[in-house]
């Protein structure tokens, strides 16, 4: 039994203004010829399938087209919303795709309905819940309720169980993402452990503790929200996670994130872009292939003078790289990155760092207001800070002038 697993796809997305999308069609080619190579039994896409919850047309169309192509392998295909999507609209014809293979799901009501993969290995099947994003102010009580329909058609009460929907009922105006996720956890093991011999797959976008962030995801820390621990994916046979950009795993495997396919911040500058491959034997063992994907633009940072910059062989490799400028000229040069796309022609971001001028401390700069006996003062250190030296006379004379005049005018 073969598993692709890929999250975070992003359709839609920008890099600093500039379109990404010829290179996510990239990436759609080079799963799809994966899965076809590979002879996976099932493609995982672990959410934040698009950028926004109403994405683009074009972005729309592309994953349609992945969708199409990557069932023509073979393999079937279960993707979940994730916080950039919207649940509603990416999940509008689940349950006629199910019927073709493909399951796309977005409804929290849904999340204890399984999907079964026969495969061709000898082992009992395969049966892979798919948790989209859960919100907890909205999911709560929809497990609850889930929670309430599962004990009244069950003999027994799984006291694990019964101790999460207590918890949620008790925190309903404060629960967590760690609250909801244990919950709907703690309902699928139950369901599980009645369905007998199987093997158990849990896809979920989700922020896990320990979990190493990149600056492009959204920040799930608003509120209440905060990491889910390992410890509610106890008793899976493998965790196919989403949300975070950085390709990871935990308990040997069993727990991991693909991380997304193409870098979408420069924090991500150093890292292989990859997915998972993951091979489950009959009784439930996995190992994984970390396949790179090699697909878009590399991302560089370049430090320097403009003049450097510009004529340096070295940086001949930066010419066809999405491109971060920090200079470090004393002044800033006219029409610097106007300068720099002539020869750079990705360039997106210009950031200057005077040589030898620190960045002045937070600190500082409010000790630096409480201590300072004049505006005149004030005026000194700005530019001290803008400019790496203290202004010359003629320059503090101008400085002078120029904040008379301000005070005039205020008074008029």
């Amino acid at each position: 039994m073969r598993i692709l697993h890929t999250s975070d796809w992003h359709l839609g997305r920008s890099f600093h203004g500039a379109s990404l999308m010829r290179e996510q069609q990239e990436v759609v080619d080079r799963l799809v010829d994966l899965a076809a190579e590979a002879k996976v039994d099932l493609v995982v896409i672990a959410g934040d399938l698009y950028d926004r919850a109403i994405p683009p047309a074009d972005a729309v169309r592309l994953f349609d087209d992945a969708l199409v192509r990557m069932r023509a392998t073979g393999a079937k295909i279960v993707a979940i919303a994730g916080n950039h999507d919207s649940p509603s609209r990416v999940a509008v014809a689940d349950r006629v795709l199910e019927q073709a293979g493909v399951t796309i799901r977005g409804d929290v009501s849904r999340c204890l309905q399984p999907v079964q993969i026969d495969a061709d290995d000898n082992g009992p099947p395969v049966l892979v819940w798919p948790v989209p994003y859960l919100e907890p102010s909205l999911a709560g009580q929809v497990l609850n309720e889930l929670g309430a329909m599962s004990s009244e058609a069950s003999d027994a009460t799984d006291p694990e169980t019964e101790a999460a929907e207590t918890t949620d009922r008790e925190r309903t105006r404060r629960a967590s993402h760690h609250d909801v996720t244990a919950h709907a956890t703690a309902l699928i093991r139950r369901h599980a452990t009645a369905a007998g011999a199987i093997r158990t797959v849990v896809v979920a976008h989700t922020f896990v503790d320990r979990g190493k962030t990149t600056d492009s995801e959204r920040d799930l820390s608003i509120g209440n929200i905060e990491r889910v621990g390992l410890d509610v994916f106890e008793g899976f046979d493998y965790v196919a996670l989403g949300h975070l950009h950085r390709d990871q795993a935990f308990d040997n495997g069993r727990i991991a994130y693909s991380g997304s396919p193409l870098a979408y911040s420069f924090s991500e500058e150093d890292q292989t872009k990859s997915v998972r491959i993951v091979e489950m034997d009959a009784a439930g063992r996995c190992s994984t292939e970390i396949v790179p994907l090699g697909v878009g633009l590399p991302l560089r940072t370049l430090c320097g003078r403009l003049a450097d910059l510009l004529r340096d062989p070295a940086f001949d490799d930066a010419e066809q790289a999405r491109v971060r400028f920090q200079l470090t000229d004393t002044e800033l040069p006219l029409q610097a990155m106007k300068r720099l796309q002539a020869r750079f022609r990705h360039a997106v971001t210009l950031e200057h760092h005077p040589e030898g001028r620190m960045s002045p401390d937070s600190q500082d700069v409010v000790g630096a207001v409480e201590n300072s006996e004049s505006p005149l003062d004030l005026i000194r250190r700005f530019w001290a800070d803008q400019h790496g030296a203290d202004a010359s006379d003629a320059q503090e004379e101008v400085l002078a002038s120029a904040l008379a005049a301000a005070v005039a005018g205020n008074e008029t």
